[in-house]
């Protein structure tokens, strides 16, 4: 057998498309966290900050805080957020074997929702301690636990002697998302006025919360989640065979899946947690980046990770001027973008798929 020359690609290759890509969303990523920094009710821009400094001028303390405390946190938490959203979904996708998967389908959303719903609800009723303890963080951290619950206890249904099966998860998904659901809908009934408020908001996703201290507690575990998922590429690329092709060529089949799911629930639960639902980010930007490039995983993902991000910083950046001084919830804004992105690219594609 003759070997091909490195820089020669084999027809049908995109990887070189790929890589061109990754280049260009790495630069649009730059320019759209200088839009995001620079944008806002307040009239604070970075030209004038940095012409300040120029000039030898301090920076006057409403400045500092608008820019250091309120908007460069915000920016990294919607790059952070965005990315984990798309790596998660493109890695399910590839999981599933299935274009319409999303992470929610590991029931994170579910439970994560669930769990903030609890904490809004019924955290009143915790003792003081408890309550003491968690601060302002009650929601967040029950909408974690309550989304890592819920994966755990779906890997647990979908997992005998051994072997995960991929239709018992996504079946099992579907009616453990519709029993938190109805508990759910219990809570709702039970709300308050105030409850019913904080739900409602909490539910379409917001960044306006963003801080330094919930970005260090969201970051220790999507980060770890983002830096395992490229190790995951060639194991993905494999699945894509199907699962006992991939075992015969010598890919650990079940590790992959327990890998996956793992990374997928740190990253989810995390985002859910600290940000409320924000949908389509998941579903859209793997779609996308196929048409684009491929679905090879080694480029899929950290490409998936830079749109990912670019596309909710600028969904916030949209959230923010459409009603200034006020905001829109960023999950309408992501729906209102994503829905109609995803209807053309299954009219694009629904002569190749069987509906």
């Amino acid at each position: 057998m003759v070997a091909l020359p490195f820089a020669r690609s084999m027809p049908g290759d995109r990887s070189a498309r790929a890589a061109m890509l990754f280049w260009v969303l790495l630069a649009a990523l730059g320019l759209t966290a200088l839009l995001s920094v620079g944008t806002g009710a307040s009239g604070v821009s970075v030209p004038q900050v940095l012409g300040d400094l120029w000039a030898g001028q301090p920076i006057s303390t409403r400045d500092r805080v608008v820019l250091l405390d309120i908007r460069l946190p915000r920016l990294a938490m919607g790059v952070l957020i965005g990315a984990a959203l798309a790596v998660s979904g493109a890695v399910m996708q590839g999981l599933f074997r299935n274009p319409l998967a999303d992470p929610g389908i590991v029931g994170v959303g579910a439970g994560a929702g669930l769990g903030a719903v609890f904490a809004i609800v019924l955290g009143g009723l915790l003792p003081a301690s408890v309550a003491a303890v968690a601060g302002n963080h009650l929601v967040s951290l029950a909408a974690f636990l309550g989304g890592w619950a819920s994966t755990l206890l779906l890997y647990r249904v979908a997992t005998r002697r051994g072997q995960t099966s991929v239709a018992t998860m996504l079946l099992a998904g579907i009616a453990l998302g519709a029993l938190a659901g109805a508990v759910t809908g219990i809570l709702v009934y039970l709300a308050d006025d105030r409850q019913l408020r904080d739900l409602t908001f909490w539910g379409m996703g917001s960044l306006a919360g963003a801080s330094w201290a919930k970005l260090l507690t969201a970051a220790p575990l999507i980060l770890p989640a983002l830096a395992l998922a490229p190790l995951l590429a060639r194991g993905l690329n494999g699945l894509a065979l199907g699962e006992a092709a991939a075992g015969h060529i010598g890919l650990p089949v079940q590790r992959i899946k327990l890998l996956a799911i793992l990374a997928v629930a740190a990253a989810t639960g995390a985002s859910v947690a600290v940000a409320g639902g924000i949908g389509f980010i998941g579903i859209v930007v793997p779609h996308l980046l196929r048409l684009a490039s491929g679905p090879d995983h080694r480029w899929l993902l950290p490409n998936a990770a830079l749109l990912g991000a670019i596309l909710l910083v600028l969904a916030d950046i949209i959230a923010r001027l459409v009603v200034a001084p006020a905001e829109l919830p960023i999950g309408i804004v992501t729906a209102t973008l994503g829905a109609p992105v995803f209807l053309w690219i299954l009219l694009r594609r629904r002569g190749m798929m069987d509906l």
